[in-house]
């Protein structure tokens, strides 16, 4: 209904604006949750091993450094960088080189020759095969550890405001997907006669709208997103000229070829469609319009299926034609219910064999989504352990039950399907029939009242008499156009079976918003399959990190005179990187103890990496300091302690201690 028009009934003008404040209220919140718990966009592809390992000492410089990834990247000359302690480049800054082997995805970078001893910084960025940026950074040594004044950003590949950006892009995109194929495919399918209605058609063009924005952004956006994370980057033509190489980058170039005809496919469905009267050459135009408009369709979907998650991993020549059927099936059943709602609050004259027919085309949608949502879900899911922990698994089991949910609103709305009936629009009809033919005078009377102000300066004349001038009669014709309609809201408004199926579509609508937030948010995230072979295939576990400093004390006893003591380690801050080793060694009686040698060692054996040596110097008696201990990894490390206490008299003692 109109939100203007007169009603006979409860909350004439609010529900309208109720219900549209509820699905802005809602959009709000589904915005607010993802940008407040949302991080960078999870990588899709993840590192499994390096050559030099994370936090290796080797003897001797390698001739180069080799990554594998668990899937495709994509690699540009500057994607692997080595970095000496200064932060100068080590590597020969040519384009990586593809080492892939079958299954195994690799790629090394050359070094320089005669590299001097120190601790070197591995930092990598690319685009992983279902067009997501990843990056990283790790450490190796040559010889002894070393301070490093390399400092690395932050924030993620894919993070920050143009990410932010992005994502809400991304969701826009998606939702004028939705409302452009899904509202035309109501048209066509469920209400022809809604071709010729206005908000249908502002449904179906703000659909169009949307979609070719989002996909305008989304491309501008790519080179910033992928790479430098400033806005300002969005118009550098290079950088866009980059995009359009890459398989994303075509993607979002060909869907803006496709909305181009499909801005030719709507301006024929509300425009030569709608004033087609003649049945057979109507449903000739629906038949053509629904080969194209399917055809214009399935290709805008393809570019989704060609650039994301079913373009790689297992059985693509499979997943990509499943993931085209899945998004036409979600398009035609929300988009189609978007459709429904408006017909309902908006218009006047949908009848029920239209709801019906949407009915068993929501109906036909669903078995759909369930047969590719199953598939879908083995192929990026693949165990009941990733199901459950992995965050890909988890956001999966929120979409399931949100459609458990929307199914069960449904069956709400199918009930008051099978009560509706349209009775009260041939009464209404009718009743407008008889109000323009009956008494003429006392038409014009209550039709110039409705006109408003301006046309009660002149007298109604009979609408029956040759008189009456022809702008008059247009007038009057217009005006009884408009009784009419009022007489039909009014009427429908006031049937329960409609009321209460408008208030079931609603809420279908309501769980529709947060469902398709939902499936945006797997689209960034990393699938549970690849999350789990990679976190197999992973050369660096990390042990959980320390809260702060650490401290030891270790009792040692040499065996010689004066032998017996303590010694106190301090580690500050007890993170990877730089640290500040303090030791004290106290004697048998409290006091301080210096020895004629103090050696320590660090070795982290889970990944074979040390004995790693520190040499501390002699600050006070009893007291010895080193700085810049470098702990190249997180892990349990166990260190040794070697005391001296007399030419002959030595032991060496260990602790294990964990060090984030």
């Amino acid at each position: 209904m109109s939100a203007t028009a007169p009603y006979a009934g409860p909350s004439p003008i609010r529900r309208p604006v109720a219900a549209a404040a509820l699905l802005a209220a809602l959009v709000s919140l589904v915005f607010g949750l993802l940008l407040a718990g949302a991080g960078p966009a999870s990588a899709h592809a993840a590192l499994t091993g390096s050559d030099p390992q994370d936090g290796a000492v080797v003897d001797t410089a390698p001739k180069e450094v080799t990554l594998s990834f668990s899937e495709a990247i994509a690699v540009g000359d500057d994607s692997i960088r080595v970095l000496d302690p200064s932060g100068k480049r080590a590597d020969t800054e040519a384009e990586p080189r593809d080492l892939s082997e079958g299954s195994t995805v690799r790629y090394g970078v050359a070094l320089h020759s005669g590299l001097p001893d120190g601790t070197y910084t591995v930092a990598w960025q690319a685009i992983s095969a279902d067009s997501h940026p990843i990056s990283g950074a790790f450490t190796f040594s040559i010889g002894t550890p070393s301070e490093t004044t390399v400092a690395l950003s932050s924030q993620e590949v894919g993070g920050g405001p143009v990410g932010v950006v992005y994502d809400i892009a991304r969701y826009a995109a998606y939702g004028g997907f939705v409302l452009l194929v899904g509202g035309s495919a109501f048209v066509l399918i469920c209400w022809r006669g809604g071709a010729s209605a206005l908000p249908m058609q502002r449904l179906v063009v703000r659909g169009w709208l949307t979609l070719t924005a989002a996909t305008l952004v989304m491309l501008l956006l790519r080179n910033p997103y992928t790479g430098s994370g400033k806005f300002a980057d969005a118009f550098d033509l290079a950088g866009l000229q980059s995009v359009l190489d890459t398989k994303p980058g075509a993607a979002l170039v060909s869907r803006l070829l496709l909305l181009g005809a499909a801005a030719l496919f709507i301006a024929v469905l509300f425009g030569t469609y709608a004033r087609r009267e003649d049945e057979q050459e109507r449903k000739d135009l629906t038949f053509g319009l629904a080969v194209g408009g399917g055809v214009v369709a399935a290709g805008i979907a393809a570019t989704w299926a060609m650039s994301e998650h079913s373009s790689t991993g297992i059985q693509t020549s499979i997943a990509m034609p499943v993931d085209v059927v899945h998004l036409l099936a979600v398009a035609a059943w929300l988009g189609g219910l978007a459709a429904l709602l408006v017909a309902l609050y908006r218009t006047p004259d949908i009848g029920s064999a239209s709801v019906r027919r949407f009915s068993a085309v929501a109906f036909g949608s669903v078995v759909v989504l369930a047969a590719t949502g199953i598939y879908q879900s083995w192929r990026q899911v693949g165990s009941w352990s990733a199901l459950t922990g992995t965050r890909y698994g988890q956001l999966l089991i929120i979409k399931v039950a949100l459609i458990a949910v929307l199914l069960a609103v449904a069956w709400f709305s199918r009930r008051w399907t099978g009560r509706l009936t349209d009775a009260s629009v041939a009464s209404a009809g009718a009743e407008g029939t008889s109000a323009g033919a009956g008494d003429a005078s006392a038409g014009a009377e209550e039709e110039d009242a409705a006109a408003g102000p301006e046309d009660t300066s002149s007298a109604a004349p009979d609408a029956a008499s040759d008189d009456v001038a022809p702008e008059r009669a247009a007038q009057l014709a217009r005006q009884r156009a408009v009784l009419t309609a009022t007489k039909k809201k009014r009427i429908r408004d006031a049937d329960p079976e409609r009321s209460g199926l408008r208030r079931s579509v609603l809420a279908e609508a309501a769980v529709a918003v947060v469902l398709l937030a939902v499936t945006t948010m797997l689209t960034s995230t990393e699938p549970g399959r690849t999350e789990e072979e990679a976190a197999g295939g992973a050369t660096a576990a990390t042990a959980p990190a320390s809260d702060g400093p650490v401290n030891l004390s270790m009792p040692f006893d040499t065996g010689g005179q004066n032998g017996k003591g303590t010694v106190r380690i301090d580690i500050d801050p007890g993170r990877t990187g730089s640290n500040d080793l303090h030791v004290w060694i106290d004697g048998s009686d409290g006091e301080p103890m210096d020895v004629p040698e103090l050696k320590l060692a660090l070795t982290l054996e889970s990944k074979d990496i040390g004995p790693l040596p520190v040499v501390p110097d002699r600050l006070a008696e009893g007291h010895w300091t080193a700085s810049g201990v470098q702990i190249p990894m997180a892990g349990d490390w166990k260190i040794d302690v070697t005391v001296r206490t007399s030419d002959i008299d030595q032991v060496t003692i260990d602790k294990n201690a964990k060090i984030g």
